[in-house]
């Protein structure tokens, strides 16, 4: 079988200057995509600009032979957003995947979230989505093609301690993948995320987080350490990148991976309980029929969803 490739396709990684992103751009330049490494240069919080990692990216995909640009623009105001689209725009002439990868992280108990550690996140890791994804999405449609492809996380779809702020973030752009996928399906344009795992800055930080909370013994944390020594970020950039694809066959969906190991996330309805004359005791009653997961169903949408609904009521009239 022939090797995937990204020949005359346009490329937008956002987050690009080190880490996951960083990965992401090299391994689509290696395949023939020219692209736009975007990086403002900040810390984990997001705090400070440096030009520095964007151009470094771009100087190592030139040095091997492939096409690149820096961008250095905000993600989280509209005016960056625009502004990186823009540089695609202006150097290659057209925009055919965007790889949404930017984010920051500002972790704190619930009871300590305040605003200025709240809307921070909210601003690269969803606000974003929609200043950089919306001018995207109108070269997408106007050209009848398009890849995008989300960066969500486990701490939103299942939960982490210390990351209120940031899980909210991360589940909001599993809805957010969701619906575009749906809108753009006429239009060309698939849309899917990514959760990583990887040995990035973020995950370095939270590992000293925790490891501080809980003071654990030398020996866990040699154990830590030894399973992040395998959780090399370039092992999730294939996953990236196919998806990335023209030939990628699917819209809407997440994917897991680490380590070299992937995997799909999704979302699943159990069989449940149904009575037409329903009380609260039946809830409590019933509790584990409703939560039974033998016979689990995936709808793809809400019509779906509604449709096993009264499935399930025309069954018991």
């Amino acid at each position: 079988m022939t090797d995937l490739r990204y020949d005359g396709r346009v490329a937008i990684v956002t987050g690009a200057g080190g880490g996951l992103g960083r990965e992401h751009a090299l391994l689509l330049a290696s395949r023939g995509a020219k692209v736009v490494v975007n990086d403002i240069g900040g810390s984990v919080a997001g705090d400070g600009l440096d030009a520095g990692p964007a151009e470094t990216v771009a100087q190592e995909i030139r040095d091997h032979g492939g096409d690149a640009v820096a961008d250095t623009n905000s993600v989280a105001t509209p005016d960056g957003g625009e502004a990186i689209v823009r540089t695609g725009l202006d150097a290659f002439g057209r925009v055919d995947i965007l790889v949404n990868n930017a984010g920051t992280l500002r972790d704190a108990l619930f009871e300590d979230l305040t605003p200025d550690v709240l809307n921070p996140v909210l601003d690269v890791h969803v606000h974003a989505l929609f200043h950089v994804t919306r001018p995207a999405w109108q070269i997408m449609r106007g050209q009848g093609y398009g890849r995008i492809v989300n960066t969500t996380s486990a701490a939103g779809l299942l939960g982490s301690p210390r990351k209120s702020n940031y899980g909210t973030a991360k589940a909001a752009v599993a809805g957010f993948t969701r619906v575009l996928a749906v809108e753009g399906a006429e239009h060309g344009i698939k849309v899917n995320a990514i959760a990583p795992i990887a040995a990035t800055r973020m995950l370095t930080q939270h590992l000293g987080d925790t490891a501080e909370g809980r003071r654990r013994d030398p020996a866990a944390v040699a154990m830590v350490d030894a399973i992040v020594e395998r959780l090399d970020p370039a092992l999730v950039s294939p996953v990236v990148a196919f998806l990335a694809h023209e030939d990628c066959p699917v819209t809407g969906e997440i994917y897991t991976a680490g380590a070299g190991q992937v995997a799909r996330f999704f979302t699943g309805r159990t069989r449940g309980y149904h009575n037409p004359t329903l009380s609260l005791e039946d809830v409590r009653d019933h509790l584990a029929e409703i939560r039974d997961e033998t016979g689990y169903t995936v709808p793809t949408g809400p019509s779906e969803e509604i449709a096993q609904l009264l499935r399930a009521v025309a069954a018991q009239s």
